[in-house]
């Protein structure tokens, strides 16, 4: 799965005849930024209001992304999975996460019953940018 994060800036109905500028980024799964980008575009399209502009688009790697379908919050969790060598050397490996959420503790509470059976440490949780997850179809 390649993973792309997409910044974008439109003009949006806000509320009754007043567009407002926002500034947005996602998450989409694809094989290479123009694909996301326009795949991006067709489910935003309803939304914008005016001009759009995708100032970014970059590669992301994640270990592994936990959902909830109650949250609508993403969080990045950065955790160091724990490996015992034949020869007893302890190793370290700092991987990415990507969390969904109503709250960090909640956050925290699916992450740490998503690794249950990993032997790991929550190094940190912090709130996304991240507004939606859009998967390859």
């Amino acid at each position: 799965m390649i993973l792309y994060e997409i910044k974008v800036h439109y003009q949006r109905q806000t509320g009754e005849d007043n567009p407002g500028n926002v500034k947005e980024t996602y998450l989409v799964e694809g094989l290479n930024c123009a694909d996301v980008e326009n795949r991006l575009m067709e489910e935003i399209k309803p939304l914008i209001f005016g001009d759009c502009e995708v100032p970014s688009c970059k590669k992301v790697q994640y270990y592994d992304i936990v959902t909830s379908p109650e949250a609508d919050r993403w969080f990045k969790a950065r955790v160091e999975l724990i490996t015992v060598e034949d020869d007893g050397k302890e190793t370290r490996k700092t991987v990415s996460i990507l969390v969904q959420a109503t709250n960090i503790d909640h956050a925290l509470k699916n992450l740490r019953h998503h690794l249950e059976a990993l032997d790991c440490e929550v190094v940190s949780i912090m709130r996304s940018p991240i507004l939606e997850f859009y998967r390859a179809v």
